[in-house]
């Protein structure tokens, strides 16, 4: 017996899909959470997926003949919806789970998982509510979330975004033990608040932005946070805890200036780095002078040197870097030119705009032999 029967526009339904399959769970000890849960009713279907850290929800318009809800893995309907080639799908299911979907000429059969196994989505009922423009968003989330630990078994705080909403200013703070990024930006909210995004989660939600100019509503409760992106209820659990006090880190006083070209120093790190394979990390050995500095690197594969031209404020000294550290940095300052400040080759490296306080990104130098 038939319990849900609805069509609609496979593009969009294919495209809805594709963007909720990067929040299924892939290593779960819960298969139903490696489905999208999809909800049949009058003149429109609601897909969701969710793996326990995030959720996301997105509703389409839809021809519903037969109201009802079944879960279908996600990786195999999108590869069915992609190999298909009719403009309209039709799916529907029975009491036993048994899933059709068909399309043009073409029609799979395949096994659904029941509604009622899929976890529900938490809710935000009572949070601080503010708007921010999409644009604002993307390009904090950008400039800090590389700076946040990525590697299993790092303490849970680092992996985070510390948000602070203060007097008018946001900042976006990450920090994975060995950098350290703050973004700040004016904006029109009056409220004050502070939260910890999970780094992961925030960094798949800004992938919805369609529109940069588009204002987007968010909800901040105790333990979770819910957006409106484009379309999508995005809904991810925050980080619980104090953040690490990153303030104590920063130096406050400098002994050596440099003022560069950023994007000639992305060029010149780049290639100096070509050696430098991901197995192991050899750090750049850079030696500042008054004219110059020489960026040299030494791997198994060979040595590369290069010459910077630029004017060093302070004494001459040599010091060690990570490569990819500096050159994330960098590219995430979307500046034209940056001042790098140092206190010998021992103390941690600042990235900072000539004027202004919009960025400040920090490295911690390498040990040279």
């Amino acid at each position: 017996m038939i319990f849900m029967i609805f069509s609609v526009e496979r593009a969009s339904l294919l495209d809805t899909v594709s963007k909720l399959q990067r929040m299924v769970g892939s290593k779960t000890s819960m298969p139903v959470l490696e489905g999208i849960l999809i909800s049949a009713e009058q003149g429109k279907i609601t897909l969701i997926a969710y793996n326990l850290e995030m959720g996301m929800k997105k509703e389409l318009y839809a021809d519903c003949k037969e109201a009802g809800d079944i879960v279908i893995s996600a990786r195999l309907l999108a590869d069915i919806l992609r190999r298909m080639n009719g403009t309209q799908v039709t799916i529907s299911a029975d009491s036993r789970l048994n899933c059709n979907i068909k399309c043009g000429e073409a029609t799979f059969d395949i096994m659904g998982m029941a509604a009622a196994d899929f976890p529900e989505i938490p809710s935000v009922p009572d949070g601080k509510h503010f708007s921010l423009e999409a644009g604002t968003l993307s390009q904090m989330v950008k400039g800090t979330f590389f700076a946040t630990a990525q590697t299993e078994g790092a303490k849970p705080i680092f992996t985070g975004i510390y948000v602070t909403i203060e007097d008018g200013v946001i900042q976006f703070v990450a920090i994975d033990g060995y950098r350290l990024a703050i973004r700040k930006q004016k904006v029109d909210i009056s409220e004050n608040l502070s939260f910890i995004l999970t780094g992961r989660s925030i960094s798949e939600g800004v992938k919805l932005i369609e529109d940069d100019s588009e204002k987007i509503e968010i909800n901040v409760g105790e333990r979770q946070i819910s957006m409106n992106i484009s379309g999508y209820e995005f809904t991810s659990r925050l980080l619980e805890g104090e953040f690490v006090n990153y303030q104590k880190t920063i130096p406050t006083s400098y002994k050596q200036r440099v003022k560069v070209n950023t994007r000639e120093l992305i060029d010149t790190i780049e290639r100096v780095s070509l050696l430098i394979s991901e197995t192991f990390s050899t750090p750049v050995r850079c030696y500042f002078n008054e004219l110059n500095v020489v960026f040299t690197c030494a791997t198994a594969m060979g040595r590369a040197a290069e010459t910077f031209n630029t004017t060093l404020e302070g004494p001459s000294f040599e010091i060690g870097l990570n490569s990819r550290y500096l050159l994330e940095a960098l590219k995430a300052t979307e500046t034209e030119q940056v001042q790098i400040l140092f206190n010998d080759s021992n103390a941690g490296v600042l990235i900072e705009p000539v004027e202004g306080e919009d960025f400040q990104y920090m490295i911690m130098p390498m040990r040279l032999r």
